[in-house]
């Protein structure tokens, strides 16, 4: 009897994330892109003692767009291969 209860709380609360996922793919693509961006421009800051800190910074935060749009595009993908198995 859990059974059907837990499928069915699974099919109430899976379709909105699938839907999320699949409406929104510039989300994942922008998130990436802003990642590159201030990575690029953090490495370049780099070359200047001054602005070290904030390279630091950028360079992190671009990392951790990068990583966020890349994790998005992977559920995406791994959500389109879910459905096309059903």
């Amino acid at each position: 009897m859990s059974t059907s209860t837990d499928n069915r709380q699974q099919a109430t609360h899976r379709p909105w994330i699938g839907a999320a996922l699949r409406d929104f793919p510039w989300v994942h693509l922008g998130l990436g892109l802003t990642g590159n961006m201030l990575f690029v421009v953090g490495s370049v800051m780099f070359f200047w003692e001054g602005v070290k800190t904030a390279a630091i910074w950028l360079f992190v935060l671009g990392s951790l767009g990068m990583l966020i749009g890349s994790l998005g595009e992977l559920l995406v993908r791994v959500e389109k291969h879910r459905r096309d198995d059903h």
